[in-house]
């Protein structure tokens, strides 16, 4: 799938979060959002990225953004992963990728030197208005909250 360009109108997707509730882009109409596409809960890279952006959601949302994380895995999953890592923002299930493909966030990838298709670790800020505000694709899990929050002039 192509990959979305600042400017661009974000997909609209409804998906359940982590306790069966159903979230869609338009809740946030008017308001920052952050998204990040991650491959697994409760693997180590996303368990470090989930955990960092929970640690850094007041800061975030003192800014004017709120986050949301999706992933592949079913919303049981998520519940166990919210509830072990204390997480404090909706996790949201992509089980068909559809909303992964819209976004950009699922395709050919490098894993360990080999081309493979699956989730592209992806961040994608949506402005109030409803379109691309800043695209960040195949990012690292490690550090990822710092570089972000740098990129949004967020101290």
């Amino acid at each position: 799938m192509p990959r979305l360009e600042t400017g661009q109108t974000a997909p609209a997707f409804t998906l359940n979060d982590h306790t069966g509730r159903s979230v869609s882009l338009s809740d946030f109409v008017g308001r920052n959002l952050i998204i990040f596409f991650y491959p697994a809960a409760m693997t180590p890279g996303c368990t470090k990225e989930a955990c960092d952006f929970r640690d850094s959601l007041v800061r975030l949302q003192q800014a004017g953004y709120d986050v949301v994380g999706i992933s592949p895995d079913k919303t049981e999953k998520l519940a166990t992963f919210v509830e072990k890592e204390s997480l404090t923002y909706p996790l949201l299930s992509d089980p068909d990728r559809a909303v992964m493909d819209a976004y950009g966030a699922y395709g050919e990838k490098m894993l360990y030197g080999k081309k493979v298709i699956g989730v592209i670790r992806s961040t994608i800020v949506i402005g109030p208005d409803g379109t691309i505000a800043l695209p960040k694709y195949n990012i690292k899990a490690t550090g990822h909250v710092a570089s972000l929050s740098k990129a949004l002039g967020l101290r």
